[in-house]
Formats: C-alpha cells, sequence, structure tokens
C-alpha cells in the first residue's frame, strides 16, 4: 500500500520508503546526501529515519 502524500505527520517521519520518489526527494533533501547513500544507509541499519541520521553523521 503506498503512503499517503498528504500525511506528513510524525509517523510517515519515522520511516523512509525509498519505493516512493518523494520521500526519496524529501529525504535525500533534509538528510543532504545523494539517493545512492540514502539507500545504502537504509540498508546497513533499516527504515527508521532515527537509526538512519545516526548512521550518516557516524559517516
Amino acid at each position: 500500500m503506498s503512503d499517503d502524500v498528504k500525511n506528513r505527520g510524525p509517523q510517515d517521519r519515522a520511516r523512509i520508503n525509498l519505493s516512493e520518489e518523494h520521500e526519496v526527494r524529501y529525504w535525500t533533501q533534509a538528510l543532504g546526501v545523494d539517493k545512492e547513500r540514502l539507500a545504502a544507509a537504509v540498508k546497513a541499519v533499516g527504515s527508521s529515519a532515527d537509526r538512519v541520521r545516526e548512521h550518516l553523521s557516524t559517516r
């Protein structure tokens, strides 16, 4: 099931969904990384936005 693009609340921001182009655009801009680095971080630590942020900050 696709995300509701109108739902920008906390539960939607808690996870990174690489299958949704609007989310990839949002997260690459928010985290200051390119799509490949974002995908690698999600693969390494899972889709939790907090864990991805932490992973990227240690690199």
